[in-house]
C-alpha cells in the first residue's frame, strides 16, 4: 500500500495487500514502541518476538530500556532494563535463545567494556565477561562454532583493529588476531565458507578464517565507504551498497566474489543513501529503507528500493509512511520487514512499520461501512473484471500462504469491489489480502 492506502477506523487498523500480476509493495503502520530511540539494535528472537534494546532518546540520553514486538499483535512490551544504558553497541541472538549485547557507549565519550546476556524465558539481563578492548561502532558476527566474533570500531585511543572471540559456554571473552588495518564504522559478513567479510570503514577489505584466527587482506572496494550496508545474497555473493566516501554520500553499489577475492560494480540506486537499512527479502531480492543524504545539505528518506541479483538492477518500491534513518530493519518469520523508530529531520522516533512484499497492484480501502448486522463492508478498486478472492487473518506472523480465505470481493461497477467482514468487530484488530485465486 501507499501512505494514502491506510485506514483509521473502528478496527484499530487495516491492511490490505493485492496479489497481481505487476509488483507492488506496501508498509504500513504498526504498534509505536513505549520510547522514542535511535541507533538502538533489533534482534529476531527464537520464539518470534522482536527485542529492541538501548539507543539514543533526547530527554533520557542514552538508554537503558528494552522492548519486545509481537507479530501476533502488533503491539509492543517493556521488558527488562539494560544493565548499562548504551549507544552504538551489537546485539547478537546466541544459538542457545539469549541475546548477546556488547560495547558501545554509555554517555558518548567513554567506550565500554562490558557486555551483557537477555534471557527470553525471564526477561531479564545479566552481566557477562567484559572484553578485552573497549569500543563503539564495532561489529559482531556469530561463527558457525557458535563463538561471536567482535572487531574493530572505535577504543580509547582512536579506531581499533583489535578483535577477539566471545565463548557463550564459558561467558569469556578471548583475543584473537588483530586485523591489518583499523576500521570503524564498517560492516561485517559471514560468508557461506565460514569466513568473514570485513568491508569499508576507510580500510581495505579483510577475511577473518575462524580456522586460524587470522586476518588476510582481499580485493579493495572500488568506493571507499562508511555508514554503509552489506548482505550475503543467495548466491554467496556479498552485496554493499551506499555510505559515504572520500567523495561524499554515494549511491553506488558492488558485489564480492568469495571465489576471486574480487568487487564489481552493479547498478546504482536510485538514491545516494547512509544510515539505511538493508534486508534479504524470501524472494532473493534485497530492500534498502530510508537513510540520509549526509552533509552538507542532509535530507531523511521515507523512499526504499529493491536490488534484483538477476538484473543487477535497483527498482523503487513503496515508500515508508515516515521518513527516518539510523533505524532498524528485522526480517519476521512471516517474511515481512519490521521497521523501528530512528531519526527524521527533527525529532527521534518511536513509530514502527511493517512491509509487505506481496506481487500486486495497489489498492484503496475506502472507509468501512458498519452493516445493520454488525459486519464491516469494505470497498476498493482494481482491474476491471477482474475475480479476486479475500484472505482476512487477526495474526500477522502467520505465512500469507496460510491466511483464512474469507470469500469473494464483488465487483459492483467497472474496477470497483467491495467484499464483507462478518467477523470483524469494533474492537478486533483485522488484516486483509486481497489476489488473484
Amino acid at each position: 500500500m501507499k501512505n494514502n492506502n491506510r485506514i483509521a477506523s473502528a478496527l484499530a487498523l487495516i491492511a490490505l495487500a493485492v496479489t497481481a500480476p505487476a509488483p507492488a509493495q506496501s508498509y504500513f503502520p504498526t504498534g509505536s514502541l513505549n520510547t522514542n530511540r535511535v541507533s538502538h539494535t533489533a534482534t529476531m528472537l527464537a520464539n518470534g518476538k522482536v527485542l529492541v534494546a538501548g539507543g539514543y532518546n533526547n530527554t533520557l540520553g542514552e538508554l537503558t530500556g528494552a522492548e519486545l514486538y509481537d507479530p501476533t499483535t502488533g503491539s509492543w512490551a517493556l521488558t527488562g532494563a539494560l544493565k548499562t544504558p548504551r549507544i552504538y553497541h551489537t546485539a547478537t541472538l546466541l544459538p542457545n535463545g539469549k541475546v548477546l549485547v556488547a560495547g558501545g557507549t554509555a554517555d558518548n565519550t567513554s567506550y565500554l567494556f562490558s557486555a551483557e546476556l537477555y534471557d527470553p524465558a525471564s526477561g531479564k539481563w545479566t552481566f557477562t565477561g567484559a572484553m578485552k578492548t573497549n569500543r563503539e561502532y564495532h561489529t559482531a558476527t556469530l561463527l558457525a562454532n557458535g563463538k561471536v566474533l567482535v572487531a574493530g570500531g572505535a577504543s580509547t585511543g582512536g579506531w581499533s583493529d583489535r578483535a577477539e572471540l566471545y565463548n557463550p559456554a564459558t561467558g569469556t571473552w578471548t583475543a584473537t588476531g588483530a586485523m591489518n588495518s583499523q576500521h570503524r564504522e564498517h560492516t561485517a559478513t559471514l560468508l557461506t565458507n565460514g569466513q568473514v567479510l570485513v568491508a569499508g570503514g576507510y580500510s581495505v577489505p579483510e577475511l577473518y578464517d575462524p580456522a586460524t584466527g587470522t586476518w588476510a587482506v582481499t580485493g579493495s572496494l572500488n568506493t571507499q565507504r562508511v555508514y554503509h550496508t552489506a548482505t550475503l545474497l543467495t548466491n554467496g555473493k556479498v552485496l554493499v551498497a551506499g555510505g559515504e566516501g572520500n567523495s561524499g554520500p554515494s549511491d553506488s553499489a558492488e558485489l564480492y566474489n568469495p571465489a576471486t577475492g574480487t568487487w564489481t560494480a552493479t547498478g546504482a540506486m536510485t538514491t545516494n543513501r547512509l544510515f539505511h537499512t538493508m534486508s534479504l527479502l524470501p524472494n532473493g531480492k534485497v530492500m534498502v529503507a530510508g537513510g540520509a543524504s549526509g552533509s552538507p545539505n542532509w535530507a531523511y528518506y521515507a523512499s526504499a528500493e529493491l536490488y534484483d541479483p538477476a538484473t543487477g538492477t535497483w527498482t523503487d518500491t513503496g515508500a515508508m509512511n515516515t521518513p527516518r534513518a539510523s533505524h532498524t530493519s528485522t526480517l519476521l518469520p512471516s517474511g515481512r520487514v519490521l521497521v523501528a523508530a530512528g531519526v527524521e529531520p527533527y525529532f527521534i522516533l518511536s513509530s514502527t512499520e511493517l512491509y509487505d512484499s506481496v506481487t500486486g497492484t495497489d489498492t484503496v480501502l475506502s472507509t468501512p461501512v458498519k452493516l445493520p448486522n454488525g459486519a464491516f463492508q469494505f470497498a476498493f478498486t482494481n482491474t476491471p473484471g477482474a475475480t479476486l478472492t479475500v484472505l482476512a487473518t487477526t495474526n500477522l506472523s502467520l505465512s500469507l500462504s496460510n491466511w483464512p480465505v474469507l470469500g469473494w470481493a464483488t465487483e459492483i461497477s467497472s474496477g470497483h469491489f467491495q467484499f464483507t467482514d462478518p467477523q470483524a468487530t469494533n474492537s478486533g484488530q483485522r488484516f486483509y489480502q486481497v489476489r488473484w485465486p
